[in-house]
């Protein structure tokens, strides 16, 4: 059984920091030739490919991406016991985490924002994208979380669990003088009203739809958006109405100058952390899940 030589670990640990061998080999102090030799040892004993060269670079592989992760976590935890010992405050506590674009800044705002409040000191990196291309980098341990409007689609072949933070409903707000008018006999009063909607085949814009279809009300579509800032600045200057959840009504009114309109009754959005553990060990992760269940969503 192969057991772990964790200098060639450091040696690969360099090399893909430097993404090139001759730069990691002056660092350690040893021949390019050297340190090539004993990262193919590496390879062998683990039965993998690390690296695939790119030109003069060298790119880690899928694997290799994991192998590295794992590899910056040791020793940077080695670099702590140093520390420590010699007396010096030890590394933040790192969290990843993965942003679905669609959902709202303020709401990811306050669902992140629990970690960097801890006692102990937590560097937050934040990677916004994509729903499957965030599980996709999930999977490969990129990512300590991702922060989703839904669960993980059936589609996505991914042995990951979806942790339920909360729901909240939605309300409709506007820029005053479209708030005014739509008041009156709401919701038929949104009946060819100018409307901004999330993008197509976003959970809130399949919900928005079904609504208005069951209602029976036809309201105009002015713009449709990925990004829910660039959404708000829009219904801030008056070119429709637009859909936010409830919980941050009141930040999205002072932030954006807007006023509510209604309740869009029926219509719940739900918010979930997807990680690649049933029992979340993160301390800043379960943080972000605890706060949220607790405060934002209470």
């Amino acid at each position: 059984m192969y057991s772990l030589n964790y200098k060639h670990l450091r040696y690969f640990w360099a090399v893909a920091r430097h993404g090139n061998l001759t730069r990691a080999s002056i660092e350690l102090y040893l021949t390019p030739q050297t340190v090539s030799t004993q990262i193919r040892d590496l390879e062998n004993g683990l039965g993998v490919e690390l690296f695939s060269r790119k030109g003069r670079r060298l790119e880690l592989s899928d694997i290799g991406r994991v192998v590295y992760r794992y590899a910056d976590e040791i020793f940077n935890i080695g670099q702590e016991i140093q520390d420590v010992v010699r007396g010096l405050p030890g590394h933040p506590l790192s969290i990843v985490i993965g942003v679905v674009d669609v959902v709202p800044k303020l709401i990811a705002h306050r669902l992140i924002e629990p970690a960097l409040q801890m006692k102990e000191p937590v560097r937050v990196i934040c990677r916004e994208g994509k729903t499957n291309r965030l599980l996709a980098e999930l999977a490969i341990h990129n990512l300590d979380v991702v922060l989703s409007d839904a669960p993980i689609p059936p589609a996505v072949k991914i042995h990951a669990y979806n942790h339920l933070l909360g729901e909240s409903k939605v309300t409709f707000m506007a820029s005053d003088r479209l708030a005014y008018n739509c008041r009156k006999d709401f919701p038929k009063s949104m009946n060819g009203t100018p409307i901004l909607f999330p993008a197509e085949g976003t959970t809130l814009r399949d919900t928005l739809e079904q609504w208005f279809e069951t209602l029976k009300i036809r309201p105009t579509i002015v713009g449709e958006f990925e990004d829910s800032a660039l959404l708000k600045a829009f219904g801030q200057e008056g070119f429709g109405i637009f859909a936010v959840p409830s919980v941050i009504q009141d930040e999205v009114a002072r932030q954006y100058s807007v006023t509510p309109i209604g309740v869009a009754e029926g219509i719940v959005e739900r918010f979930y952390a997807i990680s690649l553990e049933r029992k979340i060990r993160n301390p800043a992760v379960e943080a972000v899940c605890i706060a949220a269940k607790s405060d934002l969503f209470s």
